[in-house]
């Protein structure tokens, strides 16, 4: 089996040496870099090729939520999850808009990290649907009727199945529960996924997830 190759990103070079030990020893991944700011992650992307990059928010130069910016534009971008102190933070809510497939807290158990990892890698958000909601009350604010009228727009170009699929990912469905609650095959889901990303112009599920949040269409959200 091919091993997921993984990146490092962090400034604290106590954090990478940490992360390395904890997650060098696993058969199935391979740590093909490390980096200490956002400024040198493209570089090193383009040297390393990795599956998953793991990138802290705040850095000196240039933070996490530029760094994914910019790689999430590519057309080859590594999946990326987010690496933070913080359950809530508006910088990570702004880096899952920005295409990180989630989130891991500093402080989690080092196997949890490595099974985050390889969910990424194989397609899965390390996001529950309780944490996005978590995190959507926390930034919520003054732009919040704009994002709530800017999505309604947005899923108002979808048809009804394409909204029943996507309403079911953002409730944290996988794809083999939406084929059941539906009444569909997975690879009818799976189809159904692509077209909903093609439509609306995302690249994973987690913003799938968000929209339909700002677009209130999540049961017990408060819109």
């Amino acid at each position: 089996m091919t091993p997921i190759r993984l990146l490092l990103v962090d400034d604290d070079p106590l954090v990478r040496a940490g992360l390395s030990f904890m997650m060098g020893g696993a058969d199935d991944l391979e740590i093909v870099g490390e980096a200490a700011d956002g400024s040198e992650v493209e570089a090193l992307v383009d040297r390393t090729r990795p599956d998953v990059v793991l990138m802290d928010i705040r850095m000196p130069t240039v933070d996490g939520l530029a760094a994914t910016e910019r790689l999430r534009s590519r057309k080859d971008a590594p999946q990326i999850i987010v690496l933070t102190t913080f359950h809530a933070d508006d910088q990570v809510l702004r880096a899952l808009r920005a295409g990180a497939a989630g989130f891991v807290l500093k402080d989690t158990a080092p196997a949890e990290i490595l099974d985050a990892v390889r969910r990424v890698a194989a397609g899965d958000p390390v996001l529950s649907p309780t944490v996005t909601r978590q995190l959507m009350a926390h930034a919520a604010g003054t732009s919040a009727d704009t994002r709530r009228t800017s999505a309604r727009t947005r899923v108002a170009t979808l048809n009804d199945r394409e909204r029943e699929v996507a309403v079911a990912v953002g409730q944290g469905r996988s794809n083999a529960e939406i084929a059941t609650e539906l009444f569909m095959s997975v690879a009818t889901v799976k189809t159904h996924v692509s077209r909903i990303l093609a439509k609306l112009g995302l690249n994973n599920r987690v913003q799938i997830a968000l929209l339909t949040y700002d677009a209130g269409l999540l049961e017990g959200d408060g819109h």
